[in-house]
């Protein structure tokens, strides 16, 4: 029995196997059609992702494009952890919370 480790012990060598490991389930879920599957194997992958970067390149109340999702934008309030707590600028305007990861570190810095 192989007890799972936690995503912050990890190494970066290990964070690398990791997401490589769950982009290949991924990319084998969405062939077989497994809608759900892949979804949770590619949120699963961001996660890890997240803790390869270095939470101080994000600063609280700049704006930062959202990958993947053109023309997004999301401004940060405050960063908890690997996670950036803020609001999406077009949109409900509701406080949610994103991995770092599926920020644009170029993006950033825009101070609105």
């Amino acid at each position: 029995m192989s007890t799972e480790k936690r995503y912050s012990t990890m190494s970066e060598y290990e964070l690398n196997q990791e997401i490589a490991t769950l982009k290949e389930k991924a990319r084998k879920a969405e062939q077989l059609g497994i809608v759900n599957e892949f979804a949770v194997l590619e949120r699963k992958a961001i996660m890890a992702q997240s803790y390869l970067l270095d939470p101080k390149k994000f600063e609280a109340g700049a704006v930062y494009a959202i990958k993947n999702d053109l023309g997004s934008y999301f401004k940060i309030d405050y960063l908890n952890g690997v996670f950036a707590w803020g609001y999406r600028l077009k949109g409900e305007r509701k406080l949610e919370a994103l991995p770092i990861s599926i920020l644009e570190v170029s993006s950033g810095g825009e101070q609105s």
